[in-house]
């Protein structure tokens, strides 16, 4: 591909998609598609009106390298650069985990409550744990214009990810990034305590799949021994910082709905709704503290 001065859209674009197929990728179609518009600068609509339309030179080089790093293994998103989450266009870096469609879930699990507490209180303040794109966060901002967030994680880098984003959403205003080890420069306290903690088991990341293991940050997948360290530290240290009508929010593993709510219950926390994903499996925990 690269060494042309032009190629026609569609023939490009099949082109791409056959390169992809034959390396086994997932869904060659969709990747393939995905890379052509984002280096080419076209859309799917141009792609179907106009498959004769002409694609110069350094666009086809450039789609040709990321086809390359595809074909070795790298996610397509982490080659664009950029993740949809929510309806909103995530930078993303190496230092932060790939926000997925499971965590939506928690976004549309908190938003009711978030949005009654920034009626009734005049802002919503929410402590977002392990930021990493500020993928949360950021969600429940553009959604309640009435709430503030800080993002706390312990990569600068993945912080810096999270600042820009805001920016880049216009939510900067509202968002604050904070480099922390879970709780230990959080000061306050908050209305609403979300996380996507890391929860695999330190045994289990090289059973991950290649494009996790691979390029995820292990720092955002590793949860211990038994996967469950940062739900201990959240259930153990969380109370200073939550208001006394406050709710806890965690994604969870699908099989860890029973250890996490035990650990919660330990602490002194109720359940505040279990909630799944569009695939049916456990994926949300929301806790508030149990009355005295």
């Amino acid at each position: 591909m690269a060494d042309q001065l032009s190629e026609a859209l569609g023939p490009l674009l099949r082109q791409a998609q056959a390169r992809l197929a034959a390396a086994a990728v997932d869904d060659p179609a969709l990747d393939a598609r995905l890379i052509v518009e984002h280096f080419s600068g076209t859309t799917r609509t141009q792609a179907i009106a106009d498959p004769k339309r002409k694609i110069e030179g350094s666009a086809i080089a450039a789609i040709g390298d990321a086809l390359r790093r595809r074909a070795g293994g790298e996610p397509v998103h982490r080659i664009l650069g950029y993740r949809e989450f929510y309806g909103l266009r995530l930078s993303l870096s190496p230092e932060t985990l790939e926000p997925r469609p499971d965590t939506e879930t928690l976004v549309e699990a908190m938003l009711p409550f978030v949005r009654a507490v920034a009626v009734r209180e005049g802002e919503c303040r929410i402590l977002d744990l392990g930021t990493g794109t500020g993928a949360i966060a950021l969600a429940l901002l553009s959604a309640v214009p009435a709430a503030i967030a800080i993002g706390v994680d312990m990569s600068a880098g993945a912080l810096a990810t999270a600042t820009r984003n805001a920016r880049q959403l216009g939510l900067a205003d509202r968002f604050t990034a904070l480099q922390s080890d879970w709780f230990e420069k959080v000061s306050g306290r908050y209305h609403v305590i979300a996380a996507n903690p890391p929860y695999i088991r330190s045994e289990d990341i090289g059973n991950l799949q290649d494009e996790v293991r691979n390029f995820d940050p292990r720092l955002a997948l590793d949860g211990g021994a038994d996967g469950l360290n940062p739900y201990r530290t959240i259930a153990a240290e969380a109370a200073r910082f939550l208001e006394a009508e406050g709710r806890i929010a965690v994604e969870i593993g699908h099989t860890q709905h029973k250890e996490v709510a035990e650990i919660f219950a330990a602490a002194g926390y109720g359940p505040g709704g279990a909630f799944r994903d569009l695939g049916g499996n456990d994926r949300v925990l929301v806790f508030e503290m149990t009355k005295p």
